[in-house]
């Protein structure tokens, strides 16, 4: 009887380790909650944003506008997370082309260097010249630690 009892228990706490665990690989995963392929700034750099307030700034006149037949136009804005860090990134200026980033596939921390892998997007042909300055915004862990931020494309 005892048996059974040990036997019960260790299932019952092995079963609540493993929720745990599940949340927290849901609090690794990052999130975009904004890209755009205007409104940064001409130079390549990143910023943590704090709160809501900031949050707001950041997306101020880049917000998405969704319209459903019959309806009216509403401004929808993502929640600012509390649980994880909110990074707003400028990729720099660029010439020609769509150089958003839509999709996150990994990040890791590798000696102070937030490591970001996007899918690799093919650019070429006869593109229109036109000056943009995209950034994204985009979420992390809230224990990553890191002083720079690297992107690499994979296919």
């Amino acid at each position: 009887m005892k048996r059974l009892l040990i036997l019960g228990w260790v299932t019952i706490i092995g079963c609540t380790s493993t929720s745990s665990q599940k949340s927290s690989n849901m609090q690794t995963k990052t999130e975009i909650l904004a890209s755009e392929s205007q409104g940064g700034t001409g130079t390549l750099d990143f910023s943590i944003i704090k709160n809501e307030q900031e949050f707001q700034k950041a997306l101020k006149g880049n917000s998405t506008v969704l319209v459903e037949a019959g309806q009216g136009s509403t401004v929808q804005t993502p929640k600012f997370p509390t649980d994880k860090k909110v990074v707003l990134y400028n990729l720099g200026t660029f010439r020609s082309g769509d150089h958003r980033i839509t999709e996150i596939k990994n990040i890791t921390v590798k000696e102070n260097v937030l490591q970001i892998e996007v899918p690799y997007v093919e650019h070429g042909g006869m593109e229109i010249q036109v000056i943009s300055n995209p950034y994204v915004i985009f979420t992390v862990p809230s224990h990553y630690k890191f002083n720079s931020i690297e992107i690499k494309s994979s296919k």
